[in-house]
């Protein structure tokens, strides 16, 4: 049975790449903060959901290596945990910065790092990280400064990941989703057109299929999502 690892699976795209995954048959471990509840999905005997804060690197280390432990093997990992924050140039301080470097970055490089290391070793595995338009392309970080430049490091990783990959069969991945259509979403912008927006459940379908055995010759490292948006 395979293994997949699921960050922020009480989020809306975590909880459809739960959702998904288990509907696949794989294993899935997801994690989410000590306050938060699990996903709706929890009740599944293949789903075991962790309270972690990866932002402590020792916290995520110690969570990585009991999975090793206990399953043996890491075959997917979905880095969704993450937020978002306005601000221009003017009122973005350097602690803004941090902040959204610790949520966007940290996060995923503590659980992204042993997790390679346990997939080089095993020789295959697929990593999926979260980028952002802002955090692709600067002129759309306009007004978003400390979560654009902490997104661009995300893209960053992933080709320093596939460059020490070399042409095994460890890929990392960055999403880059368009505007999601949540409820969070859709209540600070009740005007926008949502049938343009990007379902969690496409794009959770989206890694699904480049975890298949149809996609194993696929070596893209980045996929967008935008939609019609």
């Amino acid at each position: 049975m395979k293994t997949a690892i699921i960050t922020g699976a009480s989020g809306n795209m975590g909880q459809a790449m739960v959702t998904k995954f288990l509907s696949a048959g794989y294993r899935v471990i997801g994690t989410a903060l000590p306050h938060e509840a699990a996903s709706p999905a929890s009740d599944d005997r293949l789903y075991e959901v962790i309270p972690v804060n990866l932002e402590v690197e020792s916290d995520a280390e110690t969570f990585m290596k009991s999975v090793i432990e206990k399953h043996g093997t890491v075959d997917v990992l979905i880095c969704t945990v993450g937020g978002f924050a306005m601000g221009d140039i003017a009122k973005t301080a350097s602690a803004d910065i941090l902040k959204q470097y610790k949520l966007n970055f940290e996060t995923a490089y503590h659980v992204a790092r042993p997790a390679f290391a346990q997939m080089m070793k095993q020789e295959a595995g697929r990593i999926f990280l979260v980028g952002s338009r802002p955090g692709l392309n600067a002129k759309s970080g306009k007004g978003m400064v400390a979560y654009s430049l902490a997104k661009s490091l995300i893209f960053h990783l992933a080709d320093l990941l596939n460059g020490e990959a070399g042409h095994s069969n460890v890929v990392t991945s960055v999403l880059v989703p368009s505007t999601i259509d949540t409820p969070q979403n859709r209540k600070s912008m009740p005007d926008a057109d949502f049938s343009t927006w990007v379902q969690p459940g496409a794009i959770a379908d989206t890694v699904y299929f480049y975890c298949t055995y149809e996609a194993a010759a696929i070596r893209e490292p980045l996929i967008k999502l935008y939609n019609q948006a």
